[in-house]
């Protein structure tokens, strides 16, 4: 059995930081690199890919609204011509950065508020699959089993990686709790792993109301922005290598 470990990283900008990159580097096989829409500035991003670069790290596009104040976490109503020329856009920066650290960009993942409307929201499902398809039809996409932007990928033969969320609170329809209700992120460590170990080896994760849901995963995120983010990627790193599974990249 094998699993990806990713991060969302390069979500400084300037002189504000935030999470610890080069940690998180250390633990994770794919690094969900900011595009500068959502999070991250040029220089940021250079330095990051070539930290992903030296241990060997593979880099994803982190695709999101243009909402650098809300930290892309907002809804934003875009017509999806817009949608499908911003994610473009996105992909071929980080692409060029990405090439420039000796390196390429592997797959594509969408980020905050843009990948929890497209589980649900065919017309900008449609437009980032459409995008990626654009830029790259051999770049597999990240994102949430079950959703239309996983329909609308495949649709268009892009490869799709489902991808479960260490850290996160389920519902039992298999979304995530919103972050603006009590309890949507995890912070005890050891529940954490346990999650985590149930997701990969058994293929199901305990809900928010209490109920038992299945769940696929080839891919789990440990978010690098949460309260004790290394010590929680550490942690759930130990629990699969315990577990047996084998730690790779999928792309």
């Amino acid at each position: 059995m094998t699993i990806d470990l990713n991060a969302d990283l390069g979500e400084s900008f300037g002189v504000w930081t935030l999470g610890d990159d080069e940690a998180i580097l250390d633990v994770v096989t794919s690094a969900n690199v900011a595009c500068g829409f959502h999070a991250g500035d040029p220089a940021l991003l250079l330095r990051t890919c070539r930290a992903a670069v030296a241990r060997g790290v593979r880099i994803g596009a982190q695709v999101g609204y243009p909402d650098r104040a809300g930290f892309g976490r907002r809804f934003i109503d875009a017509d999806p011509e817009d949608l499908k020329a911003d994610v473009i856009y996105q992909i071929g920066a980080l692409q060029a950065i990405a090439d420039v650290a000796g390196s390429a960009v592997s797959y594509v993942k969408p980020h905050g508020a843009l990948y929890n409307a497209i589980v649900t929201h065919r017309e900008q499902a449609q437009a980032v699959a459409e995008a990626v398809h654009a830029v790259d039809p051999h770049l597999p996409v990240l994102g949430l089993s079950g959703s239309v932007f996983f329909e609308e990928a495949e649709e268009r033969g892009l490869r799709t990686v489902p991808e479960a969320f260490a850290d996160r609170a389920y519902r039992s329809d298999g979304q995530l709790v919103s972050r603006r209700l009590p309890n949507a992120v995890l912070h005890d460590v050891d529940e954490i792993a346990d999650r985590v170990s149930s997701m990969v080896t058994a293929g199901r994760v305990d809900a928010a109301d209490g109920s038992k849901i299945p769940i696929k995963v080839e891919s789990v995120c440990v978010h690098g922005d949460s309260p004790g983010a290394v010590q929680i990627a550490h942690a759930v790193r130990r629990r699969l290598v315990t577990d047996g599974v084998e730690l790779r990249a999928f792309a």
